[in-house]
């Protein structure tokens, strides 16, 4: 028994059973609810997982039906899902013992990509110091805003600027507001800082840390090029796609200000993103927007990031494939180097596992309620890439089908390639081998 947990894809999993076990348990507790709010073991488990797996679906209002204690609960169920539940306790045994054991290097690596066992240790203090620095700096600008522009007393403004800012740094998507972020459409002090904070969370840790070395974009890693390049594109498309659709005549941000459009559009465009926050109606947005929302949601951010979905990397890479293919070349070759055949296998792996969980949610879905195919496919798309965003079906949906999408929150999060190997038997710690290079698949 203790081999077969050894292996570090089943210690990742493990973990995070382990801490939504936990978090459930805290949320049961009748401090954690708000006043008038009734114990309900599924919104305790659903609220758990989505904050662990930091997609931000909700059931309940978490303003109103987790009480102060209960949203710090969640707001340390984000933190620890976010940064990883192997990766913590990996700081922790470098605290306690000064030391790590194998076991636990191996599960970090695959929890933070790193290179191999020798840069685990610095990593994880870097990625803890990086951390919580973006999210000191956007806890410290909303935390003004609110305080400066709203009226909120200094203890309100200091609470919902640190939520808020770690929501947004870890990609969750959980807001102390019932309607998410929609009161602050056009503000971009307050949107600005969330979408900075969520979009370098989404990069990668591996990513900023090369960025943040000042290196030349030519000398920048294949897999630093893919996430830049490929995130800035995407963003720019969603962003000019949002606006397109949106500030006709009865869209969403048609009425505000060209500024405001601007601002609107700036969080349509980057929060599907798999940050989770909403400035507009999701159930009043065009098919059109509600169509591409579910391609970059799938999409995702970078690898060893908090963003879910098949990552940036994963879907340039296939691109790449199928490039190298119509013209006819026998290998993949980006910026001048050829990508392994295990690079590639991996991507295709995770890209058709992807599409099959998603058909086969929501087909699942389908079977269960009698809500609209393109609504349902939506929230498969959103909790399978821990979006979090919603057209607002999730609350009526019924017990069976919040639990086919707790799964998906869950296998997002982890990633399909993870729980295979952690399902697989025969799979044994001492056949485990390390990555020869970096990987630029999720």
């Amino acid at each position: 028994m203790r081999v077969f947990w050894a292996h570090p894809a089943r210690s990742v999993t493990l973990g995070f059973v382990i801490v939504v076990l936990a978090g459930t348990t805290l949320l049961m507790l009748p401090v954690s609810r708000g006043p008038g709010a009734e114990a309900d073991l599924m919104v305790a488990a659903f609220t758990t997982v989505s904050a662990t797996c930091v997609t931000g679906l909700i059931t309940v209002d978490t303003a109103s039906y987790w009480s102060p204690f209960g949203q710090t609960v969640l707001l340390l169920l984000i933190q620890i899902g976010g940064f990883g539940v192997m990766t913590l306790a990996t700081l922790i045994a470098l605290v306690v013992r000064g030391k790590l054991r194998l076991s636990t290097s191996l599960a970090a690596q695959v929890d933070t990509r790193s290179r191999s066992l020798g840069d685990v240790r610095g990593i994880l203090r870097r990625m803890l110091q990086l951390m919580l620095a973006i999210e000191a700096v956007t806890w410290l600008m909303l935390t003004l805003r609110f305080h400066l522009g709203y009226g909120y007393d200094w203890p309100t403004a200091l609470w919902h600027g640190l939520f808020h800012a770690v929501s947004a740094f870890n990609n969750a998507g959980f807001a102390l507001y019932q309607d998410s972020l929609m009161g602050f459409v056009g503000d971009l002090w307050i949107i600005g800082p969330v979408c900075l904070a969520l979009v370098l969370g989404g990069l990668g840790f591996p990513v900023l840390r090369e960025l943040l070395r000042g290196r030349r974009p030519g000398t920048w890693t294949i897999h630093t090029r893919l996430t830049v390049w490929g995130s800035l594109t995407l963003m720019v498309l969603g962003v000019a796609t949002f606006w397109v659709f949106e500030a006709q005549p009865g869209g969403t941000i048609a009425d505000l200000s060209p500024g405001g459009q601007l601002v609107g559009a700036l969080g349509g465009g980057l929060f599907p993103r798999t940050a989770g926050f909403n400035s507009v109606d999701y159930g009043m947005i065009t098919d059109e927007t509600e169509a591409i929302t579910m391609a970059l949601m799938f999409v995702g951010g970078g690898s060893a990031g908090t963003a879910g979905g098949i990552k940036v990397t994963t879907f340039l890479l296939l691109a790449a494939v199928i490039w190298s293919e119509v013209r006819g070349e026998p290998e993949v070759v980006i910026g001048r180097r050829r990508v392994g055949m295990p690079v590639v296998r991996q991507a295709l792996s995770v890209a058709l596992l992807a599409v099959g969980l998603v058909i086969t949610s929501t087909i699942t879905l389908m079977i269960l309620t009698d809500l609209p195919p393109l609504d349902l496919g939506f929230e498969v798309v959103s909790a399978f890439a821990t979006v979090g965003l919603s057209t607002g079906i999730t609350a009526s949906l019924p017990p069976s089908a919040q639990l086919v999408l707790m799964v998906l929150m869950f296998l997002g999060r982890l990633g399909p390639i993870t729980v295979a190997a952690a399902l697989a038997l025969n799979t044994r710690h001492r056949h485990y081998r390390l990555p020869e290079e970096r990987p630029i698949v999720g």
